[in-house]
């Protein structure tokens, strides 16, 4: 079934315009909604939570109106908010068959074998007798997918999962991701690009409130193919070389030099070389564009 969002809007009352004239079309699999903090992508994923309305606009998956029927919405949608509480005093397995039991699972043998199977999918089982409040970071997100899944929801939202998370919990957290995201509709919120690239096939770019590209980032690499530059300078000399080429993002080097990438339709200059486009040029040249004119 396709998640197709048609012309949404929404301002809230202190007058930010969080989402502008919003159309997105999200088929099955892995969906990337990638943009910096306070781009409208938290107000996007609670509005297609049921959590707010819209001002305007629509939101259908497969023939659920989100905004006429949101129970039914609800029944089949699984959503792992940014920050969401636990029972500190309770194992997981404990909160699993309570959390099932809330969600109309009241047959012990079914909620016996839907437990175990979220714990293993999960990489939770063999800590499924240990108290939630005693699990790191990564492993309390994926205890949040493990509750998610209790339902076996059509619909998956997971709003900005792997801020905070170590290297290691973050790659476990995303092989969870990458494993449930073949059977369902998975709608993935983040600020880093390489989350976006290890899991999506497709994805869009927010800001303020708008999308400023959807497709794939093959499809977005490749409009930018000629058209990205590299170069090495001086530290001190990165304001002049910002006013004078569209320099779209910087790094430094151990030597305390920076290379910069620049988008231009030729070369800058000879110091500058050709380089391959990445997903990070798709995204900066988007943000600083406003436009989907990559």
């Amino acid at each position: 079934m396709n998640l197709t969002i048609s012309n949404l809007n929404k301002t809230y009352n202190n007058g930010v315009k969080a989402l502008d004239s919003v159309n997105l079309t999200i088929g099955p699999g892995m969906f990337g909604l990638l943009g910096p903090n306070g781009a409208g992508k938290s107000s996007l994923m609670r509005t297609i939570a049921t959590l707010q309305t819209p001002d305007s606009g629509e939101i259908t998956f497969g023939d659920i109106n989100l905004l006429t029927d949101k129970n039914a919405l609800r029944r089949v949608l699984g959503y792992l908010p940014q920050e969401f509480g636990v029972y500190p005093n309770l194992s997981a397995e404990e909160l699993l068959h309570y959390f099932a039991n809330l969600k109309g699972i009241t047959s012990k043998a079914d909620r016996q074998k839907i437990v175990a199977e979220v714990l293993q999918i999960t990489n939770l089982y063999d800590v499924r007798k240990k108290s939630v409040s005693g699990y790191s970071g990564g492993m309390k997100q994926r205890f949040g997918i493990a509750q998610m899944l209790l339902n076996n929801p059509k619909l998956i939202i997971v709003d900005e999962p792997t801020a905070g998370l170590d290297p290691a919990e973050r790659h476990r957290f995303l092989n969870v991701l990458r494993e449930i995201g073949a059977q369902h509709t998975v709608i993935f919120s983040t600020h880093i690009v390489d989350d976006v690239r290890e899991l999506c096939h497709e994805l869009a770019i927010m800001n303020g409130g708008r999308v400023l590209f959807r497709g794939s980032a093959q499809e977005g690499e490749s409009k930018l193919n000629g058209k990205i530059w590299t170069a090495r300078i001086e530290r001190e000399a990165f304001e002049a070389a910002n006013q004078k080429h569209n320099v779209i993002s910087s790094n430094y080097n151990q030597d305390n030099t920076l290379n910069i990438r620049v988008m231009s339709e030729l070369q800058p200059d000879d110091s500058f070389q050709s380089a391959t486009p990445i997903l990070e040029d798709v995204y900066f040249v988007a943000l600083k564009n406003d436009s989907v004119h990559v």
